[in-house]
């Protein structure tokens, strides 16, 4: 039978991964409070800071996936050996038990045989056969059979004393091998669960370095502030489709750009929209019930009259917190919107009650909640909430939760206890009460981020190759073929080990778009799908794929901010 022993030179690459994995535990135990020291609460900074990160481990990591799989493959590789003795030592062992039971038997037919033969010895004459035979020939026959007798026993009798020994000896070594055996099961089974914690806790860390890097993705994808604040902006530069006041000719042909219709969450009130209905001659209370559906407006509702505001104490609610928030311009009253500030006025109250537990708590001042300052208005917003004084937007008896936002595109989603809603009084986008409203956000393509870097771009427009470069970046997301980790913006501003675009392209196998000749839109108020015209034919990807992959490969900080957004051609 073949020994096998365990080599532990084979587990050298164990001594590597042990050192690699505590110097990721130390090194996360810092991570999250080294970036922010480094850039407090600059999102992009904090992006680079992490994508600078990943780029130091990468060829760590790549070094250590490849001693895994080495290590892993040794591991099958003696499980697989393990077995085949595990089954070789059954097979042994049945055996020993069969021929256990043969000698047995043996044994009983020995023993009569050692009697017959002692018996025989003590009383056999030789002359016997002479005085009994016939003749001569047929004593000596007699004779020689007697002989082969008693040599066939002595055979029997020393091979069962070999046998003996031999199964003795076979007995020895099948307990010895299965100790061995035993020994070396508990080994691999330790070896397996330490290298499996380990892979565990290196997965872990870089999982949760992902999450954090997608966390402030998606803080930096919103792109603009969640309400519209005392000034509205001004129409920014290069950002709008041919045609409009803010289309910036890119000078190349054909060029393509994604047009974001609102963002960031889309969901209760739009403050875009509340204006649109307004100037469409809505009242509040329409607008509320359009926008909150389910819920009940009490004009009456008895709640504190205080409220805690951070920084400010405990404060009137209606004489001083209300008349604090800066959350939608007191020039809309002047312009046909005072019932948008009416609305509005409700949802703040509303707003303030619910997310401090009728007043008991204390409510903070910037956007995460709603914006306060100590300097309180007097004029149309003013007016707006002393019309609405006591009007409370109730849902299940208590405060609701009236979440607000500058613009939805037209479209609002399905979420945090609030229906959807076509946010238009016909046909969508036409006449969608955003674009009444006239929102700088309703179709805008982006390509700077919140706090105005551009990476070098003065338009959103992608040329042929950039937009086929963003194909293959798909692709590679969710049809495989490459190392999804290197899918990030090439160029100076993201760093990392992105692919470059001819390294794409060879995995991909776009390398130009000539046109975009569908784009379907769903009811839930998303892009259901995208067609795009290739050197490879027509081909179609959902508006969630595209989206993800858009934003994750798309040069500098161009990107869809919603996922209710079109692409246009020049």
């Amino acid at each position: 039978m073949t020994k096998y022993k365990v080599q532990s030179t084979k587990y050298k690459g164990l001594l590597f991964l042990i050192g690699f994995v505590v110097f990721l535990s130390t090194m996360y135990s810092v991570l999250s409070t080294s970036f922010a020291q480094e850039c407090g609460s600059d999102l992009d900074c904090q992006i680079a800071a992490i994508q600078r990160e990943i780029s130091a481990l990468s060829p760590a990591q790549e070094k250590n996936k490849a001693d895994l799989a080495v290590l892993n493959k040794q591991v099958a590789d003696l499980t697989s050996k393990i077995n085949k003795l595990t089954s070789q030592l059954k097979t042994l062992e049945t055996s020993i038990a069969t021929r256990e039971k043969d000698l047995a038997f043996t044994k009983t037919l020995f023993d009569a045989k050692a009697k017959d033969q002692y018996t025989f010895l003590r009383l056999y004459d030789p002359i016997t056969p002479f005085l009994f035979s016939d003749s001569a020939s047929n004593a000596f026959r007699e004779i020689n059979f007697r002989q082969k007798a008693a040599e066939s026993d002595r055979e029997l009798v020393d091979g069962y004393a070999v046998e003996l020994i031999k199964l003795k000896s076979d007995k020895d070594s099948l307990e010895k091998n299965k100790a061995s055996l035993s020994s070396l099961q508990s080994q691999v089974s330790e070896k397996q669960k330490f290298l499996a914690g380990e892979v565990a806790k290196v997965d872990s860390y870089l999982s949760t370095l992902t999450a954090k890097q997608n966390e402030l993705a998606a803080a930096k994808s919103g792109g603009f502030e969640t309400s519209v604040g005392d000034t509205p902006p001004s129409l920014e530069p290069c950002t709008g489709p041919k045609g409009s006041p803010n289309f910036c000719d890119p000078g190349f042909s054909p060029a393509f750009a994604a047009f974001s219709f609102g963002a960031p969450h889309r969901t209760g009130l739009s403050q875009y929209g509340a204006y649109g209905r307004s100037k469409s001659g809505q009242s509040a209370e329409q607008i509320l019930s359009a926008y909150y559906g389910g819920a009940t407006l009490d004009k009456s509702y008895s709640s504190s009259s205080t409220i805690g505001v951070k920084g400010y104490g405990r404060v009137s609610l209606e004489d001083n917190y209300l008349l604090g928030i800066y959350e939608i311009p007191e020039s809309w009253g002047d312009n046909g919107g005072f019932e948008a500030l009416k609305a509005q006025a409700v949802v703040a109250r509303s707003y303030a009650l619910y997310s401090t537990n009728n007043g008991a708590g204390t409510i903070c001042t910037t956007e995460a909640c709603q914006v306060y300052k100590p300097q309180l208005k007097s004029g149309k917003w003013k007016e707006a909430v002393q019309a609405t004084r006591g009007w409370v937007m109730l849902k299940n008896g208590s405060p609701a939760p009236t979440y607000f936002s500058a613009s939805t595109g037209g479209y609002t989603i399905s979420q945090w206890g609030w229906n959807g809603i076509k946010d238009a009084s016909g046909n969508w986008p036409d006449t969608a009460y955003e674009k009444v409203a006239g929102s700088p956000w309703f179709y805008k393509g982006w390509y700077k981020s919140r706090g105005g870097s551009s990476c070098g771009r003065n338009n959103p427009w992608l040329n042929s190759t950039e937009m086929a470069d963003i194909l293959n970046a798909w692709k590679v997301l969710y049809q495989g073929g490459g190392d999804t980790n290197r899918i990030s913006p090439v160029g100076s501003c993201w760093g990392g080990n992105p692919y470059s675009m001819s390294d794409l392209s060879n995995l991909g196998g776009f390398t130009s778009v000539s046109g975009v000749s569908q784009v379907i839109y769903g009811n839930d108020g998303s892009t259901t799908s995208v067609k795009f015209s290739t050197n490879k034919g027509d081909i179609t990807i959902p508006g969630t794929e595209f989206k993800k992959a858009f934003n994750l490969r798309a040069p500098g900080y161009v990107g869809l901010k919603s996922s209710l957004f079109n692409i246009e051609k020049l």
